[in-house]
């Protein structure tokens, strides 16, 4: 149950970015923090939720993500107010690769916690 939850939560979160990201500029949210900071995170936090959702997919993780934050940014030159930059490609990639590393911390942090409680 747990890991469907994980896996639903990753593809909104995907759907999320690629919405914000295509979207006119006037239907995105606020940025509470710098842009390239919020980019990072977005990816951070997408990144870490497919590390969940597949935990033992994670090089398949790390090629979705990095080809994603690309693509999405591709997907920019469908709209006539956004202009794709290879520079907020590269740091939604780092943001997704600094994710996966989190990621795959938390999730061998919790399952070595699960591990223990049973004993």
């Amino acid at each position: 149950m747990t890991i469907r939850l994980f896996r639903i939560g990753a593809w909104l979160a995907l759907a999320a970015i690629i919405f914000v990201t295509v979207s006119p500029i006037g239907l995105r949210p606020r940025d509470l923090v710098s842009t390239n900071f919020d980019r990072a995170a977005a990816y951070a936090v997408l990144s870490a939720l497919f590390v969940f959702a597949y935990p033992r997919h994670r090089w398949t993780v790390a090629a979705l993500v990095v080809l994603a934050a690309g693509g999405v940014e591709l997907l920019q030159f469908l709209s006539p107010m956004r202009h794709p930059q290879l520079m907020d490609a590269a740091v939604k990639a780092a943001g997704g690769v600094t994710g996966l590393f989190a990621g795959i911390l938390l999730h061998s942090g919790a399952a070595r916690l699960r591990s223990d409680s049973r004993k």
